[in-house]
């Protein structure tokens, strides 16, 4: 089926679909370049989206695109690791209109969903029926039902409840041409001419042809079309990705969910051993068999000696009897060593180490990047070890590198490589590896898929593992389907090579000019936009724990606000060019000078939480920085960039005149052509002016030039912009605690800056001359332990001001120094006793806070000053001069009531609400009418000491 990239019959296309559909239908760069790519290491342009209201949509669509000749390719979350969520003709979404749960009945233990429900969304309507769906891939708060339909998705517990396709009743499918038909078991839809004698002929062949093992996911699953197995031609639509049709409503099994939990965590001396393990635990029913080697875990806290694990979850009915049953499988497993988990949050936090391993096995150790394309071969369990030898033994014969994990119970094996897909001779490399390895998995009766499917990663090695004949029904079965071969081509029949289409071989061949020094990246801008591989946890619709990450993508639940969606813009824009470095032509034209990045940037708060909260440390707020200091150089900016953006030198311009400024901002008129003027959204009120600024008020009342100086007792509380000039008494109170805890203070230099405003606001080349002069006037106060009390403030000085001024070694040694006062007072006194408060607490973490410092000592303050309960993650919403903007006033009041405001509306009377951020505690104010403090506030109440 040939491309239509003619822009005449590419809008004719797109006329004829907003005329048939009453969804979205959306040709432009922006939503082209979104679905460009999935979580694999393909790329395909598309021509445009079609967001389907409703079946009746997704009918006329396909209609309209069969008239067109126009291929289509669904896709859900986009989490694919094979390439099959991409297409070169029309992406339909369904996830944006097509995500309901129809109907849940507990008594069959059934529910009926659209393909586009998130697999948690599901698995939250079934908890109180005590229910679950079985299969739960990692990316389960996000994934699609409709894309784990199409892959036979699986996860950890297939152990215990199989694939999708062994969950699954009844599907409702629309075909190319617009056709709908019912799948179930025991009949065949008279409109699938040729297939009941397609079977009849061919008996033998898929009685002998398929391997048995429980991870079979390769190729079309016509077996289960057998007389013998019920001529289930639902499970057989299932892991055709993409290829047969389109699946509207599906009718799935849903299974009983365990009580209560436990995990027995066992180590073993190496992963083979943990793999030749594994099948021994199976006689004793487990709810998962995960194994994983010491070079995925780069921090093996909490686990039992050994290097590798096994994760064996059990189920009861009470928390006795998971425990018991987890006891049985370690007195059984013959490990090294081993323990049992039954503290829920204990298991969360070893669960997150293998749910994130999709990411954090994108790079290795040294921080070279891996990839997928051999990400879940599957072997019969009993062969799992033999074959974990084999398969290192290929690797280091092809000098590569990669870091095995999976489903060790059911022999499936997930594995990043360190390929070189971006030179001819590493791609070459890639393709080689490809088919020995193809040939060692068929050599121990395995599967090229055990879960992702083929897509184009692995299709083009299917005769290896089923010979000619088979494959030969697989494009006979496809042609039966889809006879115009208009569904997702290139795809599992008739497929493309797998070492075309690959998306690096559009970006940039030299380094784009860039101001931050991307150290982790090697000083590569593309290197480190190439970190988003697409698992998009950035996509979730509720923060993950005490998680960040993406509070834009939440509020407004579009893809173009993810992380994801911007890595995807920034990926195809310089893939379009960028100055002198050349691309290979991406979607997004005008490089730097984008509208359609700086639009989807527009709404990101710079929060950071991406920075932590993403497996591979996208930092989509440094990514921001850099686009804005390239698109606005030398051109006109926002208004706010002008005033926010310069905060730190309106304020000091300002503080002389704080009383009359202060009465001025109380008149409305006044106010309201202020915020006009200065790009402010109107509904934000103006901060109040401190009268007295910190550092004047340190210096009054200690006398200038006495403070007491001791090497060992000695530090410096920065006067950061906001607790100067806005919240002093934060500063006020931050003294008598140091002071309580025996430390004393030297005087920080005037004018000291960490450039936080520059930088969030894309000024970096002011930013850089700020942070300089801040280094020149510290001199040798330099090495000093710094007590920075705001958190963003601090997150500055500790990152971007090394990454900014990356050939400078005075503003590393700054950044070592940077401490919150919770981190000063564990380190520095040690001994020390807060006064204890005993009330209960809620509040916000600051982002930058937990995505940059951690809050871990501030915990265990709260902790001992007996401060019990927890802070909010996400996002405050106003981050900065984000809130505080024209037109982010919908964002930045949505992300406040995600988490932060419920928490603090529904807190007991007397309970203390506690914000380190300025921005934090003026979200707080202005739309919860809340006044929060400073931790160190409250700490100096409980001192006794009044203000002086």
């Amino acid at each position: 089926m040939a491309e239509r990239q003619n822009p005449t019959e590419r809008a004719e296309l797109a006329r004829a679909l907003r005329s048939a559909v009453r969804g979205e239908v959306e040709f432009g760069s922006t939503a082209r370049a979104l679905t460009t790519m999935d979580a694999s290491n393909y790329r395909r342009v598309p021509l445009g989206v079609v967001a389907p209201r409703d079946a009746d949509d997704v009918t006329a669509a396909l209609a309209v695109c069969r008239a067109h000749g126009v291929p289509v390719v669904p896709r859900g979350g986009g989490t694919s690791i094979a390439g099959q969520a991409t297409g070169t003709g029309v992406v339909l979404d369904l996830t944006r209109h097509l995500n309901g749960i129809l109907a849940l009945d507990p008594a069959s233990r059934t529910a009926v969903v659209q393909p586009g429900v998130i697999l948690d969304e599901l698995r939250t309507a079934a908890a109180p029926h005590g229910l679950t769906f079985g299969p739960d891939p990692s990316t389960h708060s996000r994934c699609t039902l409709g894309g784990m339909i199409g892959n036979n998705s699986c996860g950890a517990h297939s152990v215990a409840w199989g694939t999708t396709a062994d969950n699954v009743h009844a599907l409702t499918v629309t075909r190319y041409g617009g056709d709908t038909l019912r799948l179930d078991r025991g009949t065949v839809p008279e409109s699938l001419t040729g297939l009941p004698e397609l079977i009849r002929t061919h008996l033998a062949a898929l009685r002998t042809g398929f391997p048995e093992l429980p991870r079979r996911i390769s190729g079309y699953a016509l077996d289960a079309l057998l007389p013998e197995h019920g001529t289930d031609l639902a499970r057989a639509f299932c892991g055709s990705e993409g290829t047969l049709g389109v699946v509207t409503e599906a009718t799935v099994r849903l299974v009983e969910a365990p009580a209560a939990r436990a995990l027995a965590v066992l180590g073993y001396a190496d992963e083979a051993a943990a793999a030749e393990a594994a099948p021994g635990l199976l006689p004793y029913h487990p709810l998962t068999v995960e194994g994983m080697a010491a070079d995925l875990v780069r921090e093996p806290a909490g686990l039992p000696r050994g290097a590798a694990w096994l994760f064996a979850e059990t189920g009861g009915a009470t928390p006795a009897e998971a425990r018991a049953h987890a006891e049985r499988v370690l007195r059984a497993a013959d490990a090294l060593d081993g323990t049992v988990v039954t503290d829920p949050a204990g298991q969360r936090a070893l669960w997150r180490i293998r749910e994130d391993a999709a990411g954090t096995a994108t790079r290795m150790p040294d921080g070279t990047e891996a990839w997928p394309g051999w990400e879940d071969c599957a072997v019969p369990p009993a062969r799992l070890g033999p074959y974990l030898r084999d398969f290192r033994a290929l690797l280091a014969g092809h000098g590569l590198r990669g870091t095995p994990y999976g489903h060790f119970g059911d022999g499936c094996i997930h594995v990043r490589i360190d390929f070189d897909l971006l030179s001819p001779q590493g791609v070459a490399r890639f393709r080689r590896f490809s088919e020995e390895l193809a040939d060692l998995v068929v050599a121990h009766g395995g599967s090229l898929s055990g879960e992702h499917g083929d897509g184009q990663a692995r299709a083009e090695l299917l005769p290896r593992m089923y010979g000619d004949e088979l494959v030969a029904l697989f494009s006979r079965f496809k042609d039966i389907w889809d006879p115009d071969g208009g569904m997702n081509p290139g795809i599992l029949a008739r497929p493309a090579r797998l070492d075309e289409n690959l998306r690096f071989e559009v970006l940039p061949k030299r380094p784009v000019d860039v101001t931050f020094g991307y150290p982790h990246d090697g000083g590569d801008f593309s290197a480190a936009v190439r970190r988003c591989v697409g698992v998009a946890k950035c996509r979730t619709a509720e923060p993950t724990g005490t998680g960040v990450m993406c509070p834009s993508f939440r509020a407004t639940g579009e893809e173009a606000h993810s992380t994801r969606g911007r890595a995807r813009l920034l990926h195809e824009m310089l893939a379009g060019g960028v100055g002198d470095a050349g691309g290979g032509g991406g979607v997004i034209a005008g490089g730097w000078r984008s509208t359609e990045v700086r639009d989807a940037l527009d709404l990101c708060l710079s929060c950071k939480g991406c920075r932590s909260d993403c497996p591979v440390g996208v930092d989509m707020a440094t990514y921001k920085a850099e686009f804005l200091h390239h698109h606005y150089r030398h051109r006109l900016r926002p208004a706010a960039h002008y005033t926010m953006g310069r905060l730190p030198m309106w304020l000091r311009l300002a503080s002389p005149f704080a009383a009359p400024l202060n009465a001025l901002a109380r008149v409305r008129p006044l106010a309201a052509l202020a915020k006009r003027l200065a790009g402010i959204a109107p509904e934000r009120g103006i901060p109040v002016l401190a009268r007295e600024t910190f550092t004047r008020w340190l210096n009054r009342r200690r006398g200038k030039g006495t403070f007491i100086f001791s090497n060992d007792e000695v530090a410096m509380v920065w006067p950061d912009t906001f607790t100067e000039r806005l919240s002093p008494e934060v500063g006020r109170a931050a003294v008598r605690v140091l002071e309580a805890a025996g430390r004393h203070m030297i005087p920080a230099g005037r004018g000291l800056c960490c450039g936080l405003t520059y930088v969030s606001t894309g000024q970096l080349d002011k930013a850089r001359k700020v942070m300089r002069r801040t280094l020149d006037r510290l001199g040798g106060t330099l090495g000093t332990p710094v007590v920075v009390l705001e958190p963003s403030c601090a997150a500055t000085l500790r990152t971007d001001l090394p990454e900014l001024l990356h050939d400078d070694p005075r503003a590393a040694e700054l950044a070592s120094s940077v401490r919150t006062l919770a981190q000063y007072l564990e380190e520095y006194a040690p001994d020390w006793r807060p006064p204890r408060l005993d009330r209960p607490a809620v509040g916000q973490t600051h982002c930058h806070q937990h995505a940059v410092l951690g809050d871990a000592a501030e915990r265990r303050l709260r902790e001992r000053a007996g401060l019990f309960g927890e802070l909010s993650g996400a996002c405050c919403g106003l981050a900065g001069n984000f809130g505080f903007e024209r037109g982010h006033w919908e964002v930045s009041a949505a992300c406040a009531e995600e988490s932060l405001l419920p928490s603090v509306r529904a807190a007991e009377p007397g309970t203390e609400v506690l914000a380190d951020g300025f921005s934090c505690r003026t979200q707080l104010e202005q739309l919860g009418g809340v006044r929060a403090r400073h931790l160190a506030e409250v700490l100096a109440e409980g001192l006794g000491e009044g203000a002086e």
